[in-house]
């Protein structure tokens, strides 16, 4: 097992579990995909992934309708992802990335989490490259040979495969999505979930009280409504 196993067991234990924000997330992720691509999934691969996504969270049908439709309304204005990057405390590198359409707004909130924790937000690139941007598919492990899989996924530019509780998981760089994305379509293997992650080069091993004082950070940024995922590079 190596990173990307480690990064997620890890995140799994995090607090994303608020189906609220999980739901708000994914709505967000919806528009964007049909501003770029349309509103029909059969021709919009990104949008495909995303309500398959949902699917999995249990979002409601109703729901994924009202984003698309949402999406489809000239008069919204456009979701930019934005990218922030700065330091919580103890020299904690921290990415967070942002859906928003008021970057004044998202960026002076970020600002203010930041300052009022002890922390800095940085200038662009200032941590980024402490991280390494992938993709990962989720597909079911019923049937399938884990080392058979890897072997046949190497081609497509899988680093990891593994297998955990919710099937066979894979890991690869983010250039790499649409390939794979492709390859398991025209296979006929059903894709239970996929993302992008942005996996922690190296971490850092904090006292529980310096832990304390970062989360108090982690917190109020993954809070914010703009927030989509936050990254850090804090051993878990």
């Amino acid at each position: 097992m190596g990173r990307a196993f480690e990064f997620r067991k890890a995140r799994k234990m995090k607090r994303w579990s608020a189906m609220a924000k999980t739901f708000t997330r994914l709505g967000k992720d919806i528009v964007m995909a049909v501003k770029e691509g349309g509103p029909d999934p059969v021709i919009n691969a990104k949008l495909r992934a995303v309500i398959q996504n949902a699917k999995t969270a249990n979002m409601p049908k109703e729901n994924v309708e009202r984003a698309i439709k949402k999406a489809s309304d000239k008069s919204l204005g456009d979701y930019k992802t934005v990218l922030y990057e700065g330091y919580a405390p103890y020299g904690i590198a921290i990415l967070v990335e942002t859906a928003t359409d008021n970057t004044n707004r998202t960026v002076a909130n970020v600002r203010s989490y930041f300052n009022k924790c002890n922390g800095n937000l940085g200038t662009s690139g200032s941590v980024e490259f402490m991280f390494d941007h992938t993709c990962n598919f989720r597909i079911s492990s019923e049937g399938r040979d884990v080392e058979t899989l890897e072997l046949e996924m190497i081609d497509f530019g899988a680093e990891e495969v593994f297998e955990d509780e919710d099937g066979i998981i894979i890991y690869a760089p983010f250039q790499n999505f649409g390939d794979i994305q492709r390859h398991f379509e025209e296979s006929h293997i059903e894709i239970l979930a996929s993302g992008f992650d942005r996996i922690p080069q190296v971490t850092k091993g904090l006292s529980e009280e310096e832990k304390e004082d970062v989360d108090k950070l982690l917190e109020k940024i993954e809070e914010d409504e703009d927030v989509q995922n936050v990254y850090h590079t804090m051993e878990e």
